[in-house]
């Protein structure tokens, strides 16, 4: 049997229903993400690309760089998504460590991303813009809108998407074409997905929230998008009546309640809110609910497993809790031995399953690190499970700041700090926001006393994605530490939780 996600679609969508829709008015049906991926498909096929080998994209959000991934899944390769705020010596790291064969870049970068990689050995760059021009689509438009579905296994690689570790160095999961697929099915089901539904899509496409965990309930379902290319609060509040379901970050939920137009006239067209990607505040939940007579649905994942829990479409939507495992995940608790825990006891949580990713791209010994014997993926994240099953997350044992829906591993920041004339070392721990979740805090021991905060974020926005940039900068004479050296973090988290703004 082909296990091709994209042999799933083609076998129950409706060419001529509506797959698509952009903020500019642009409309594109199922009929047209056929044509439009075999186009795609048989341009990269021209371009040297084979089953197996990799694509790269770094794209502004539109239904074209979306078809893209679609297309790339479709010829056999693999899809490699690059946040569109990496510079440039963070896609050089991606295209060494990954060697796609082409990248897909915005027509505006092309020239800079064109001499990077010829460095890096990428055979090809192509462009695309957010309006759906560039040189993809100029090849694409002289292309027969018809190709052959390459037929893969369940195991074949559909994806790549870097995760960070506490090293500071990027591991490439690998997620397979029965990862997406089981996965996606699973929770489209459990969050009752029909082809009636419209979702409105306000997230990014290189995250998993966005590419995989929401657009996967539309795409399995053969029902409909309404794309938005960033969160606009006015925006979102206008799209609500032509929409059935929201999923998002908290903070996008934050800032609806901050809206005075977002009320339960204004969402009365909504069956379901989800959130996911960081902490959804019990208080923001509770005010949440006041406001529009719903609880938005809380739910659990991460790159290497996409989504892992989810609270119940009917049922109690826990405040404080992740849920329950959805369809296919089997979840435990464990100590430091990977030995089970009893209900209520706090440990690391692990899962196996189908939908946990194939391993690290080229990173066998992290691979293994990262999985206990009988297959269980170490997650990283503490929690507790109670007795009836509900999973709460209490901890993460890797130090992530999860900012914005967006992960930030501190040694990445750290060692950038470092580097920074007039810094001895620093240690960036994440701080309580109301709006973003946390916000990413820097404490630096300088060697200059001249060397300001605004000094030492203005250098970090040249060497960091945006939202890896310190919000706050504190200058100590030392950090503390324990008997064996380890800084203590929690220490530095206590502190200065007391002293935020």
């Amino acid at each position: 049997m082909d296990e091709n996600l994209f042999a799933q679609v083609e076998a129950q969508a409706d060419p001529s229903a509506v797959f698509v829709e952009d903020d500019g008015g642009r409309a594109f049906s199922y009929g047209d993400l056929f044509a439009l991926t075999a186009r795609y498909a048989r341009v990269l096929v021209a371009a040297g690309v084979r089953p197996g080998d990799r694509v790269a994209g770094q794209l502004e959000k539109s239904p074209e760089g979306y078809f893209l991934w679609l297309a790339v899944a479709r010829m056999g390769a693999a899809w490699l998504p690059l946040n569109t705020a990496y510079q440039p010596a963070e896609v050089e790291y991606f295209l060494r460590d990954a060697e796609p064969r082409v990248l897909v870049c915005d027509p505006a970068h092309a020239e800079a991303r064109r001499a990077l990689a010829r460095a890096c050995g990428v055979a090809e760059v192509l462009t695309l813009g957010a309006d759906g021009r560039g040189t993809l689509s100029e090849r694409a438009a002289s292309e027969p809108p018809d190709f052959a579905t390459v037929p893969r296994t369940g195991d074949d690689l559909a994806a790549i998407l870097y995760t960070s570790g506490t090293t500071g160095r990027s591991k490439g999961a690998m997620l397979t074409h029965r990862n997406l697929f089981q996965n996606g099915d699973a929770i489209a089901r459990a969050w009752g997905f029909t082809r009636s539904d419209v979702l409105l899509h306000a997230l990014p496409l290189f995250h998993t929230h966005g590419l995989y965990i929401s657009a996967n309930c539309a795409l399995f379902t053969g029902s409909r998008m309404i794309f938005q290319r960033k969160l606009d609060v006015d925006r979102l509040v206008d799209a609500l009546p032509r929409a059935t379901v929201l999923m998002g970050v908290p903070t996008f939920y934050t800032r609806l309640l901050d809206s005075p137009r977002f009320d339960r006239a204004a969402c009365r067209t909504i069956r379901l809110f989800v959130s996911g990607s960081a902490p959804l505040l019990a208080e923001t939940s509770r005010v949440f609910a006041e406001r529009t007579g719903q609880v938005p649905l809380e739910r659990y994942g991460m790159t290497e497993a996409v989504v892992i829990t989810t609270n119940p479409l009917q049922g109690e939507r826990r405040p404080g809790s992740v849920g329950l495992p959805v369809e296919g995940v089997e979840l435990r608790i464990a100590d430091a031995e990977d030995r089970p825990v009893p209900s209520d006891e706090t440990g690391m949580i692990q899962i196996r399953g189908p939908a946990v990713m194939k391993g690290y791209w080229r990173n066998p010994e992290k691979t293994a690190e990262e999985f206990a014997p009988g297959g269980w993926f170490r997650t990283g994240d503490l929690g507790v499970r109670a007795g009836d099953g509900y999973v709460s997350i209490v901890g993460r044992a890797k130090d992530l700041v999860i900012s914005g829906g967006y992960n930030v591993y501190p040694k990445e920041v750290e060692l950038a700090l470092d580097a920074l004339p007039g810094v001895v070392e620093s240690a960036v721990i994440g701080l309580p926001h109301s709006d973003l979740g946390e916000a990413v805090t820097a404490v630096v021991v300088r060697r200059d006393p001249t060397l300001g905060a605004d000094e030492v974020i203005r250098a970090l926005r040249t060497k960091l994605a945006a939202y890896k940039v310190p919000r706050h900068v504190h200058f100590v004479s030392e950090l503390p530490r324990n008997a064996m050296g380890k800084v203590l973090k929690t220490t530095l988290r206590e502190t200065y939780a007391r002293k935020a703004p």
